[in-house]
């Protein structure tokens, strides 16, 4: 389970409107809980890919170590990652499952006509044959966080 705010996605979703025709990417940094991950900060990064960004992104190790070090700073993990698929499904490639980590949970929000579609999320299984589905809810606001992860959760559709 992976619980996101709805201003969170709003940010991921104007960052991938932002940067349309190209991929966008990011990472998210939150913390792991019983009943699933809470992304607590959406850090946006600048996708590095230069032969083809509008069906690919690349982040650089000073990307990586930049995004470790915020959540660190914020007392946080770097637990996952995020893009956009302009003009395509939210659905991982095969490219994407060749450069994905297991552990990390992948974001994709389907990007049309600049218009942010629909958003899914993705774990690597770990022998990296395959992605597998994570749930998305929305957290609502602070009294998810005071509660408890999960608490406070509504579905997203």
């Amino acid at each position: 389970m992976l619980y996101l705010s709805e201003p969170q996605k709003r940010q991921i979703e104007a960052h991938a409107a932002e940067c349309y025709p190209q991929e966008c990417c990011g990472a998210l940094l939150g913390e792991e809980g019983e009943s699933g991950r809470e992304v607590r900060e959406v850090f946006p990064l600048v996708n590095r890919r230069e032969d083809s960004p509008r069906n690919r992104f690349a982040i650089t190790a000073d990307d990586f170590r930049a995004a470790e070090k915020a959540a660190q700073q914020a007392g946080l993990e770097l637990i996952g990652w995020y893009h956009s698929h302009p003009d395509h499904p939210a659905q991982p490639s095969d490219y994407d499952r060749e450069h994905a980590w297991p552990w990390y949970s992948y974001v994709i929000v389907a990007v049309k006509e600049r218009k942010p579609a629909e958003m899914t999320a993705w774990r690597l299984a770990d022998d990296r044959t395959r992605f597998q589905t994570e749930e998305i809810q929305a957290k609502l606001g602070a009294s998810a966080r005071r509660g408890g992860l999960g608490a406070g959760a509504a579905r997203v559709h």
